[in-house]
């Protein structure tokens, strides 16, 4: 039998949309199943979003595990994770950005045509990092694809930490206004042509680390993240209880294929890495 989830899908309804960035647009969910979820622990919460297949009905409430025990694989709805830009629980209200190139995949074109009322369904939110008070400083960096992590980050730090952010971005026109304290330094990096995640290992690996205890973020498309990985945890030999290191999708692959294949390559990495 399928591994049926604890409960059915929050179904939330698409309050309101801006597009933030030429490819950055922001979708704000409203709806009284938010009132049922817990988020606000962790600067990295995520959801997995569902995107119904067309031509397929689903039951309702619209249960995973009802689907996955009743529906053909290939019915299944598309899942697609995205990170919780920011939790308002007094509203409740979540904000969700999406990434946009085009007509490109699926939750992207979603985004840019969602009109308020359209229900958006998920499962979760999970996470796993948030900024410790005890660290003399933090590093983040990171894609597109971590930007509303990284905002949420900066947003959540203690007071009086110091932060170093990285943001490897297509162009200037990417560039967004985040809330941060004095004490975070902000750098944008432009790609401009280049092979993502090039400028962000040239200016992590570049930069002086201060002395005292870090804490490092550091995610995105997976082969950046993975010479970052090394050069944190090997070379400079910092503990992996102060290390959020993963990535949030690879070249070439769509999340589908990413997710099959990534508990394999986060394995090949850790044997490559702890052989060193």
């Amino acid at each position: 039998m399928a591994n049926r989830p604890a409960r059915a899908a929050t179904e939330a309804v698409v309050t309101r949309v801006e597009q933030l960035t030429p490819h950055m647009v922001r979708v704000v969910l409203g709806g009284e199943a938010l009132k049922s979820i817990e988020a606000g622990a962790y600067t990295d919460h995520y959801v997995k979003a569902l995107f119904p297949l067309p031509g397929v009905t689903y039951p309702e409430p619209f249960d995973m595990g009802q689907i996955r025990e009743t529906l053909p694989r290939a019915d299944w709805p598309a899942v697609r994770t995205y990170t919780v830009r920011k939790w308002l629980p007094e509203i409740p209200e979540m904000w969700v950005d999406f990434v946009v190139h085009g007509d490109e995949g699926i939750a992207g074109p979603w985004a840019v045509g969602a009109k308020p009322g359209d229900p958006f369904r998920f499962m979760g939110p999970g996470g796993g990092y948030t900024p410790a008070a005890d660290s003399d400083w933090h590093l983040l960096a990171g894609d597109e694809s971590a930007l509303p992590a990284i905002a949420a980050a900066l947003e959540g730090m203690p007071a009086g930490a110091s932060v170093r952010a990285f943001i490897e971005i297509d162009n200037a026109d990417e560039e967004q206004k985040l809330e941060a304290s004095d004490d975070a330094e902000i750098t944008w990096l432009h790609r401009d042509g280049r092979p993502v995640g090039e400028a962000l290992i040239e200016a992590v690996r570049g930069y002086e680390f201060p002395a005292g205890r870090m804490q490092a973020f550091v995610h995105g498309e997976a082969n950046f993240v993975k010479d970052l990985r090394r050069y944190l945890k090997v070379e400079r030999a910092i503990p992996m209880d102060q290390l959020s290191i993963s990535g949030y999708w690879r070249r070439g692959l769509n999340e589908d294929g990413w997710q099959s294949s990534k508990r394999e390559w986060n394995q090949q990495v850790e044997q490559e890495q702890d052989q060193v």
